[in-house]
């Protein structure tokens, strides 16, 4: 299996701001490669992607040097200003600097903007995206923020997109509230420029009692609108230690796919992943 969406970090280095330590004791702390170790250790995980947290290159930098010394961090997703004029000169400053070709892709920390929805739609952002080549555009996007995203996808028809944590379904509000989220997730998936991680999701349901049973809904209409070969397996990890531990994660993704077929399950918890990514098979 290749987990998709990992992220570390030390908070004496780069201070999280939104980690609230009385509601979020859970990550209120550092989390390094031997924590990941240690926590995926005899679980059937032999890849990680590592998954920028704060918009800064030299974050950026660290986990390249990581993935580098690291042979089960496969690959970066990482960041630089896709609103900046020379946004391949930064991508190739950064491949000349540690990278080997472990810098899979950017993603900007949209929700760490005053209004995600007007970033996201801004004409030097989607140039942005338009440099990046091989490399895919992260989308950390929430329910109503899907259909400027829309519209930036569709402009960007050769570049591929990776939709974080499911679009951000309110499932906290119960399946009935979340009309707006599946309609569109419905539309964005008809771009097959797109594809979307199976991740976040106990986060964004109730932290402190979630059944694999409140996801389904919401598993159920992505691989109704993306299907398995355009879903992608993410933990989250660290975060979603607010809504259990790794293990409880995973084995509310195994449960919720139990249905597929063998094929169809590979292509989510690691083929799609490869083929996105551009990752070597092991």
């Amino acid at each position: 299996m290749i987990d998709a969406h990992i992220h570390l970090w030390r908070l004496a280095d780069r201070p999280l701001p939104w980690i609230d330590p009385a509601t979020m004791p859970q990550i209120h702390r550092d989390f390094v490669v031997s924590d990941l170790l240690e926590t995926i250790e005899d679980l059937p995980i032999d890849r990680t992607v590592l998954v920028q947290v704060l918009n800064t290159e030299d974050e950026t930098e660290d986990y390249l040097r990581i993935a580098a010394a690291t042979p089960i961090v496969a690959g970066v997703v990482g960041w630089v200003d896709l609103a900046s004029v020379d946004v391949a000169d930064r991508l190739q400053r950064l491949d000349e600097l540690v990278s080997g070709g472990r810098l899979l892709g950017i993603r900007h920390q949209a929700q760490a903007e005053l209004d995600p929805a007007a970033w996201i739609s801004r004409p030097e952002v989607a140039r942005g995206f338009r440099v990046l080549g091989d490399r895919v555009g992260e989308l950390m996007m929430a329910a109503h923020q899907l259909d400027a995203t829309e519209r930036v996808v569709a402009s960007c028809p050769d570049t591929v997109f990776v939709l974080n944590h499911s679009g951000k379904p309110p499932l906290a509000q119960g399946w009935d509230a979340c009309g707006q989220w599946a309609a569109s997730i419905t539309r964005l998936a008809r771009l097959d420029n797109v594809v979307c991680k199976l991740s976040g999701l106990t986060t964004m349901a109730r932290l402190d009692s979630w059944t694999t049973a409140d996801l389904s809904p919401a598993v159920d209409h992505l691989l109704d609108t993306f299907g398995p070969t355009r879903l992608i397996f993410g933990s989250d990890w660290p975060n979603s230690l607010r809504a259990g531990s790794y293990t409880r994660t995973l084995d509310a993704v195994q449960e919720n796919l139990k249905q597929l077929s063998a094929d169809e399950q590979d292509a989510i918890v690691a083929a799609t992943a490869e083929r996105v990514y551009r990752l070597r098979a092991v």
